[in-house]
């Protein structure tokens, strides 16, 4: 089998955050021939003020044969970028000139839930998101797609041992708390401020044993209904919040 040389980047709010983030890394854009809206030609306008990207207009069902999900006519061939790794982490948090804010995904492994992750990672102001490169989701064109561009803008750091680089953070200053059930304190009247990390469990199972043991303290987000959890991105959505609203308050 021939060695992928490119990534598949689709959706109007992906590939407009890659043409602004860093349009030499795309070979190609392909759009949908006759496909006319207002959100299309916006992002065709801005791909034309850089030179050299080459525009193709192909039917629908090459784009549909291209890439698995809604790609909202626009489908971009990229180059790969290597893989941030620890080494890369610790670089990230050398540059930073306030306190850390990272999120440890433990074993999520739907590309959806990953993109969605991302999305609120973002849009919290998280520094860099950390998984494991093993049992967890592959940042691929559909976790791309569902991040709406965020994944062009927070960098997913895979580490070899979860559990150590957790031990490394907390060598470094910073205070992990992992989302539990079985947690006594709510997410509400938990210290998310200063240097902190948030860890977050798979839907289902949750937070390995391990990782919940190298969290510096356990939270939970109060149930009332008759479900017993929420879906994970939904999860870090709360609990990212709930620790932006803390930082920026400062209390």
């Amino acid at each position: 089998m021939a060695q992928r040389e490119h990534d598949t980047v689709f959706g109007l709010h992906a590939v407009e955050a890659l043409v602004k983030k860093d349009a030499t890394k795309i070979l190609s854009i392909m759009v949908q021939h006759g496909r006319e809206d207002k959100r299309l030609a916006k992002l065709l306008a801005l791909v034309y003020q850089h030179q050299g990207i080459k525009v193709e207009f192909v039917p629908r069902k090459a784009l549909d044969d291209l890439v698995n999900g809604r790609h909202q006519g626009v489908v971009a061939l990229a180059r790969i970028e290597p893989e941030k790794d620890e080494g890369d982490l610790e670089d990230l948090l050398q540059g930073l000139s306030e306190p850390p804010f990272l999120l440890i995904l433990d074993s999520v492994t739907d590309p959806h839930n990953l993109g969605a992750c991302l999305r609120s990672a973002d849009a919290a102001g998280v520094h860099a998101v950390i998984v494991a490169k093993d049992k967890s989701a592959p940042l691929n064109d559909v976790a791309r797609k569902v991040a709406c561009g965020a994944a062009e803008h927070v960098p997913l750091i895979r580490v070899t041992n979860l559990a150590r680089s957790m031990n490394w953070l907390q060598q470094r200053g910073i205070w992990i708390t992992g989302a539990a059930g079985e947690a006594q304190q709510d997410i509400y009247h938990t210290d998310l401020k200063g240097a902190a990390a948030i860890a977050m469990g798979a839907e289902g199972s949750g937070l390995r044993r391990l990782t919940r043991e190298h969290c510096d303290q356990l939270t939970k987000i109060p149930m009332l209904g008759s479900v017993s959890s929420l879906n994970v991105s939904v999860a870090t959505g709360i609990c990212l919040f709930e620790a932006l609203r803390q930082r920026r308050k400062g209390a």
